[in-house]
């Protein structure tokens, strides 16, 4: 089974119709990038897919997918130090108290924040809060992350180093989905990428095919810049 099944799903806010009949599926190993012009409905989307927004249609988790996290462009950090925004992470996801300390030295040493635990999160430099973030997604351990454009208000340095991180953890096996504005970033990342416009999925492909085609309507005009 699929990870993660949406069918024709649609989601509504007030007289706007940002989903459209949705139908998609994440297959475990994937990285999926979700792609659009602003508006499309990208990050819409992600969180129906995530469980945050209420809608019309059908969505399942299988079992392997009940562990899941989501990273967000502007990450909301506690007014507190690094070490105490990742204690509260995994106290709320219920994890042992025995096991928090571990799990928080692996993570902070994956994001190479080693050092900064009594830092506090918000005098971090943007890109840190973003990896801190990461950190914070990556101790629960989630087979399935989801990241709203994770490095949008990031330097070239600090994107550099987030798209580093979320390689490996492709790499280790993680399901990831990403909604990026970002082509070359998903081109370099992604294994496929949905693109949407108007709330509507128009491609659904292999990366490989994404970008070097051939591509038909929305989609081509979107890739080669023509869209409106």
């Amino acid at each position: 089974m699929s990870l993660v099944t949406l069918d024709d799903v649609s989601v509504q806010f007030g007289d706007v119709l940002a989903l459209r009949g949705v139908s998609l599926r994440i297959e475990r190993g994937e990285f999926v990038a979700l792609v659009g012009s602003n508006g499309s409905g990208k990050t819409t989307l992600l969180r129906t897919l995530h469980g945050m927004l209420r809608h019309r249609g059908r969505r399942a988790v299988d079992a392997a997918a009940r562990r899941q996290a989501m990273v967000f462009q502007r990450p909301f950090l506690m007014r507190l130090n690094v070490l105490n925004n990742l204690r509260l992470a995994l106290w709320l996801a219920g994890v042992p108290r025995r096991d928090r300390a571990q799990r928080i030295t692996a993570a902070l040493q994956r994001v190479g924040l080693q050092g900064l635990e009594r830092r506090p999160a918000r005098a971090l430099s943007g890109g840190q809060q973003q990896r801190l973030a990461l950190a914070r997604a990556i101790a629960v351990q989630p087979q399935l992350l989801f990241l709203d454009e994770p490095t949008a208000s990031l330097d070239p340095t600090a994107k550099r180093e987030v798209e580093a991180l979320l390689a490996g953890f492709a790499a280790d096996g993680m399901t990831l989905v990403m909604s990026t504005h970002n082509l070359g970033q998903a081109k370099r990342l992604a294994t496929r990428v949905v693109y949407l416009e108007g709330g509507v999925v128009h491609a659904d492909l292999p990366a490989e095919r994404f970008f070097n085609g051939p591509l038909e309507g929305p989609a081509y005009h979107f890739l080669k810049g023509e869209l409106a």
